[in-house]
Parts: C-alpha cells; sequence; structure tokens
C-alpha cells in the first residue's frame, strides 16, 4: 500500500500552553504510522523565545532545523546553538528541552521525528523556566 499525506490536507495546531512557552505551531507531515511502524513526525515553528516544557521520549528523538536558530538543552547539559541544515539527535529517555533562539530575534522551524513505544511518543515534564532558557546568547556552547 502506498499512502501519499498532501500538503494542507491535516490542520496545524497552536502548541498547547501547557507543554509549550511562548507562540509555537505544530504541523503534522503524515498519518499515524500503521503497526509495525512506530514513527511519528511534524513541522514545529517557534517565534523567538518560544519552547517545549522539558520532556523525554522513549525511544529518542530527531531535529533537523528548516529555518532559523535555536537552542537545546540536555539535563546536565550546557545550552547548544541550532542552526538552519543542523540535524540534531537526542538520546532515548533523556529529559530535554528545544525551541528558538531569542539572540537572533527570528523565529525556528524544526522537523521532529520520533517513535512511540507502547502507543507512547514523548513523556511531558515541568516547564523550562524562564532562568534556565536564559536571554544571552554567550551562554550558549557553539558546536
Amino acid at each position: 500500500m502506498t499512502i501519499i499525506t498532501r500538503n494542507g490536507s491535516q490542520a496545524s495546531i497552536k502548541g498547547p500552553s501547557d507543554l509549550f512557552s511562548g507562540t509555537v505551531r505544530i504541523a503534522p507531515l503524515f498519518l499515524k504510522a500503521n503497526a509495525p511502524s512506530r514513527v511519528t513526525g511534524a513541522s514545529v515553528t517557534f517565534e523567538p523565545g518560544a519552547r517545549t516544557a522539558w520532556h523525554a521520549h522513549p525511544l529518542g528523538q530527531t531535529l533537523i532545523v528548516t529555518a532559523g536558530f535555536g537552542r537545546v538543552q540536555r539535563e546536565g547539559g550546557p545550552i547548544k546553538e541550532i542552526r538552519h541544515g543542523d540535524a540534531v539527535w537526542f538520546t532515548p529517555g533523556k529529559k530535554r528541552w528545544h525551541g528558538a533562539s531569542i539572540a537572533h530575534n527570528t523565529a525556528m522551524t524544526h522537523i521532529a521525528i520520533q517513535e512511540e513505544l507502547d502507543g507512547l511518543a514523548v513523556d511531558w515534564l515541568e516547564k523550562v523556566s524562564d532562568e534556565q532558557y536564559g536571554t544571552s546568547h554567550n551562554t550558549m556552547e557553539e558546536k
């Protein structure tokens, strides 16, 4: 079977305020996979300073930055800058957050790809505080 999901055939949604800080739009890229596949994916746009809450993916996650500048942080690690063309892999089960950089005053869009484990693709946790997010470009470790 071949399934084509037409561009614009699935409505985007506003990122829920209990899971995101700032203005975020989530656009599904394809229908939820049929078993045995477990993959899900979306294009997510963050306005400057917008970010996810802390969260973890049971089977990890790949982000592909398609526009703008962003920031990522794994719990206990440094904040790192990401930009157009970068691909980021997050280890399974590790607490992290990601979003748009406020330092560059531009939105950041990425494609997020993850797999479900027992029907769960993400475990949402507490929101990232303004202090944890930081605002100074100088706090970021360049790759």
